[in-house]
């Protein structure tokens, strides 16, 4: 088994992340402008904003570990469209398709391995480029990709104190001859969506986003740029895109629809109500999206439910599942009763039906807060939390604790941001 397959589906979420957007047809604007995440550009282009660099900093447990390296990233491949005597057209229509110029892309990784004694290392790659077409019948696709140059350094550093803690630098730079000025012309000699995948055996990775207390030092002094390494099981994931340590994708997800942030079953109903002329410039649009929209049209119902929630019948069920019970209820907990609990206030027992003047602190985050102050309400209910924290249930006074009341949305306040009513009707 390959050290890396457990974190694949991820890392593949990562690399076709904005491939091609819903609906998925290279006339729609948000496709004319494409691959925003994870792209090293030839260092001759102009535009600041795009490296043609980028550096992941990790913290390793230990210093004589074996690391393994994966570097992945998309290569771009013009594709133009040619009709039976060859000439370039801007549409070619085929029984069940219809093609246009687009830019796909190929996968590409660099793997290598190196004990952490033998660093640093300077690993230089090159990926060729070259021309293939395809036969429609009507007419060709031609794919053409720009050769691309490229360099991994990889450095260790023993960092100061008794935890035997060494910080490994890997640096990507694109170095590829180079192109266009214009970023759609730059893109054929870029490092697109790259990300970096490593294994360490014989130590282990900590966290950057949760170090354990004595580690906070180190991983402040941690340079990550255009990339940030995140946890993978035992593995680094070094991803463009922000990510929390242990990604997963979700078990009910049938495929990848190239918008991780969106949900699945909303695109794959929107996918499902494309016309049949869209659904023909979808398939001639990309490989890749032709295979997702022919996946979510043959989608059975059984699995489209499946997007929207856990259904009982589709698991296989032998015994019966016992009644689902809240892991807390106040219903359910007679030490408990929001409606006649009280909460002192200034020695006043403050509970349902007292009156009280607000008092916001300066602990609430809410800039709303400030045209609360000094109103009047009627506590509704007095809650506790799981932490032990009390909270008062408050309705405003007239036609809004009205509304509040009718909704059941009440206002809630800390015992010591209320001033009860002495006396008040």
């Amino acid at each position: 088994m390959n050290r890396f397959d457990g974190v694949q589906q991820v890392a593949d979420a990562v690399l076709f992340e904005g491939y091609v957007l819903y609906p998925y047809r290279a006339s729609d604007g948000k496709n004319r402008v494409r691959w925003q995440f994870g792209v090293l550009m030839p260092p001759g282009y102009a535009d600041p904003s795009e490296r043609s660099w980028s550096q992941t900093d990790c913290l390793l447990d230990g210093s004589e570990a074996v690391v393994t390296v994966r570097l992945r990233f998309l290569q771009a491949q013009r594709r133009t469209v040619l009709d039976a005597a060859g000439g370039e057209v801007e549409a070619l229509e085929t029984a069940d398709a219809t093609y246009v110029p687009w830019d796909e892309a190929v996968e590409q990784s660099v793997d290598f391995v190196v004990r952490l004694p033998d660093l640093p290392l300077r690993k230089g790659f090159s990926i060729p480029g070259g021309s293939i077409s395809e036969d429609l019948g009507v007419g060709q696709l031609r794919r053409t990709r720009e050769p691309l140059a490229g360099v991994v350094d990889l450095s260790v550093s023993e960092l100061p104190g008794p935890y035997g803690v060494c910080r490994l630098r890997l640096r990507v730079e694109n170095t590829s001859a180079d192109g266009d000025r214009e970023r759609a012309g730059a893109l054929q000699r870029a490092l697109i969506a790259h990300h970096v995948l490593i294994a360490a055996e014989g130590a282990r990775f900590l966290s950057l986003l949760e170090p354990p207390e004595w580690a906070t030092g180190y991983v402040a002094a941690c340079e990550n740029v255009g990339i940030f390494p995140v946890l993978a099981g035992d593995l680094v994931l070094s991803s463009p895109i922000i990510l929390y340590d242990h990604p997963r994708i979700a078990p009910e997800s049938q495929g990848d629809l190239f918008d991780a942030t969106e949900i699945d079953e909303i695109l794959s109903l929107r996918t499902m109500t494309l016309t049949d002329e869209e659904k023909r410039e979808v398939r001639g649009t990309d490989p890749r999206a032709a295979a997702m929209l022919h996946r979510v049209d043959a989608m059975p119902q059984e699995l489209l439910d499946r997007l929207h929630g856990t259904l009982r019948y589709v698991r296989e069920v032998t015994t019966p599942e016992p009644a689902e019970v809240p892991w807390w209820d106040p219903g359910n907990d007679a030490t408990v009763s929001p409606e006649t609990d009280t909460v002192q206030v200034g020695g006043v027992a403050v509970g349902n039906g007292v009156r009280v003047r607000l008092r916001p602190g300066i602990r609430r985050a809410d800039a709303q807060d400030m045209f609360l102050a000094d109103r009047v309400g009627t506590v509704v209910a007095v809650l506790a939390d799981v932490d032990g924290q009390t909270h008062v249930a408050v309705a405003l006074d007239g036609e809004e604790g009205e509304v509040q009341r009718s909704h059941g949305r009440y206002l809630y306040f800390a015992p010591d941001e209320l001033e009860p009513l002495v006396g008040a009707g």
